[in-house]
């Protein structure tokens, strides 16, 4: 049941007018039952004076592209009532018509573009009004038989209306539908939604929830969960066997899905998700069609079902299963696109949104992880009505051809529009290892700043769970993830990869970057010591540099890493025997793998740094002081010494070795492999060539 969630004492406190409604709308919004993500509008008239100060009724309503639950003032709309009410004798009017006519009735042009259905508020002479995609109400409204069986619940007190894309064609029908029946509460639209209304705000939202509910008991009343989808067909893996399966898998998907643009995957395996995808109805039932029409842009007609026998299959058949399945989508989508195509239309791209794999769960594909997670929270609701719908009688859904104009609707698609323009990363996920330093902190929040997702690995899980939090709570949840990985733990460089395809599909770029330095003169470097920079700076980024070509391979997209090497990888180091030749051997295994990932399009390049102070653990430690030693001098004077060797006169800082990273794991090096870039100010006993 929609709980009740208005607090008398809260809404007291409210200012009238404007707060009212975006109070009422983060209710509503919030509990995700009554109202989709992103979808769904509320609205409320009122008195307010205009640019020159007189009194007119206005009717504020949420813009297009917000979301109830988090939107606040700025993002409803105020509209002149006297302007729109009148258009309601028009007998028709076109989308274009309609948008240009809403942007001239503004009282603030500033404001966002007005909702898609403003003139369904604006037509009911209502104060308040909701229109909300409750999932019982849907369920109803997507039963074959849910005209009848909304008799049984509401008798004679809501308006029936038959499926019509929103605008102003349905705003009339609703409106006249109201006036025409005297004891009207509510309006039940077809395959779409529900709109109610109220005198107050909470009146309005009170009388949008006892209608939910009422609906809902009378759903509950007709299921059997013992029967619904038909039956359970197959048992779920055990979530660690999930798991392992789909570390398996992700990176298969993001490279099937990612031949056009790459894509961002999460998956989901919770209770309602396996319920279904493991009934007998799940593969026939998810092909009928979207639950609801603001489903459409954002999780596509109809998901892709692995038809897989999981009791008899193999990972192997799985695997192969997934590439044929996804060619296979995509080839129907784009042939979906053929047959229903307007003039001027650009087909999106073909791959699924969602993807249902029995015994395991749910699979998404976005853009973004916000937007992977927006399609799979909206197919949540997907199976939550086709649950009650099936309950009632049969579940029924959009035509090909009206799911189609939903999905390629320009007043749909320009919600998108109102998304941040994709930038150089983009849909990116890269691998940072000491990510809790100052060069691998650095280089996440620069990859993050241009659109990509980051894992950031480090020995010091406190340091690099304080760079993710940093980078979320700036960049938007999500953006950053971090995981304690030893580097010279093959088992937990492994798992690490793992968590990468888990959490975001697989990886693109990765930054080779963990580090330490240690200094002695040769004949006092010790075995531990040798010994210890050969396991982390040769084996470690031996390791971390296999485990994500493995992924790379398997993803089938390409990929690239950046070693960050030094200047010492070049420059016999005073007192550093241990350190500069496992330097060296760094830049000669970047080029290796170089040599070896050509053909799948793997690229490998290295950074030599010299003296980056700032931020660095190694500079706080020993190294410091032992580096000093070497060259007669005090601590406090490293940095002026290594200003002063340069023939630039310049420090070094973690931001300059940030650039040139994300320069090698940029499109603007795409032909560049086995390369190496100094950023040291120029020391010209280690130039290059």
């Amino acid at each position: 049941m929609a709980n009740n969630l208005w607090n008398e004492n809260q809404a007291r406190k409210l200012e009238k007018g404007l707060p009212e409604l975006v109070y009422r709308s983060n209710l509503l919004g919030t509990d995700r039952t009554v109202c989709n993500w992103g979808g769904g509008n509320t609205s409320m008239k009122a008195i307010e004076k205009d640019f020159r100060g007189r009194d007119v009724e206005v009717m504020w309503v949420k813009g297009s592209g917000s979301d109830l639950a988090t939107m606040g003032a700025e993002n409803f709309t105020g509209v002149r009532m006297e302007d729109i009410a009148p258009l309601i004798e028009r007998s028709e009017m076109n989308d274009e018509d309609m948008v240009e006519y809403l942007g001239h009735s503004m009282i603030n042009s500033k404001h966002p573009r007005p909702s898609i259905e403003t003139l369904l508020h604006a037509f009911l002479p209502y104060k308040h009004v909701d229109h909300t995609h409750p999932d019982s109400i849907i369920s109803l409204c997507c039963a074959h038989n849910g005209k009848e069986i909304a008799k049984e619940i509401f008798g004679n007190r809501f308006v029936w209306v038959p499926y019509v894309r929103p605008g102003f064609s349905l705003s009339k029908m609703i409106a006249e539908g109201v006036k025409e029946n005297p004891n009207a509460e509510l309006v039940l639209m077809e395959k779409h939604g529900l709109v109610t209304w109220g005198d107050t705000s909470e009146e309005c939202y009170e009388k949008t929830l006892s209608v939910i509910n009422e609906a809902e008991k009378y759903i509950n009343d007709c299921s059997n969960d013992e029967q619904v989808f038909g039956g359970r067909k197959y048992l779920a893996f055990s979530k660690e066997e999930r798991r392992k399966l789909l570390a398996r898998i992700m990176p298969v998907i993001r490279g099937a899905v990612s031949d056009e643009k790459k894509m961002i995957l999460t998956f989901d395996d919770s209770a309602d998700i396996l319920q279904f995808v493991n009934s007998h109805d799940a593969s026939e039932l998810s092909q009928v069609g979207a639950a609801c029409p603001d489903h459409l842009v954002h999780t596509k007609r109809t998901p892709l079902y692995i038809d897989w026998n999981v009791a008899k299959d193999n990972i192997e058949g799985l695997i192969e299963q997934v590439k044929s399945g996804v060619e296979e989508f995509k080839n129907e989508y784009k042939a979906y696109f053929e047959r229903n195509k307007h003039e001027g239309d650009r087909i999106f791209e073909s791959a699924p949104r969602v993807i249902l794999i029995p015994g395991i769960g749910m699979v998404n594909t976005g853009r973004s992880l916000a937007m992977a997670n927006g399609s799979g929270g909206l197919y949540h609701r997907a199976i939550a009505v086709m649950k009650g719908a099936t309950s009632l009688g049969e579940f029924v859904s959009l035509s090909e051809n009206e799911s189609y104009n939903i999905e390629y609707w320009p007043l749909e698609l320009y919600k998108l529009s109102l998304a941040p323009p994709e930038v150089e990363f983009s849909r990116k996920v890269i691998f940072i290892t000491g990510g809790a330093g100052g060069i691998g902190s650095e280089s996440a929040r620069r990859f993050v700043s241009e659109g990509a997702h980051v894992v950031l690995a480090d020995l010091n899980e406190e340091g690099v769970q304080k760079v993710a939090d940093e980078i979320n709570s700036h960049y938007g949840e999500g953006r950053a993830v971090a995981i304690k990985m030893d580097v010279t733990s093959e088992s937990q460089v492994k798992s690490a990869f793992d968590f990468s395809a888990l959490t975001y599909g697989g990886v693109d770029s990765v930054v080779n970057n963990a580090g330490l330095a240690t200094s002695s003169p040769f004949e006092e470097t010790t075995l531990h010591e040798w010994n210890l920079n050969m396991d982390v700076l040769g084996t470690g980024y031996f390791l971390v540099a296999r485990e994500a070509f493995r992924q790379m391979k398997t993803q089938a997209i390409g990929g690239n890493m950046v070693f960050v090497g030094s200047k010492n990888s070049v420059y016999a180091g005073r007192n550093a025997a241990a350190y500069s030749s496992v330097k060296a051997l760094e830049v000669h295994l970047a080029r290796c793998i170089a040599a070896e990932g050509g053909e799948y399009g793997i690229r490998v390049n290295s950074i030599l740094p010299d003296a980056v102070l700032q931020g660095s653990a190694i500079w706080g430690s020993s190294w410091r002081e032992e580096r000093a030693a070497a060259y007669g001098i005090e601590p406090s004077e490293l940095e002026e010494h290594y200003k002063n060797r340069t023939t630039l006169l310049v420090n070094i800082y973690p931001s300059d070795i940030a650039e040139s990273i994300a320069f090698f794991a940029s499109s603007k090096s795409d032909k560049t492999t086995g390369c190496m870039i100094t950023v040291d100010g120029g020391v010209p006993a280690a130039f290059t060539r």
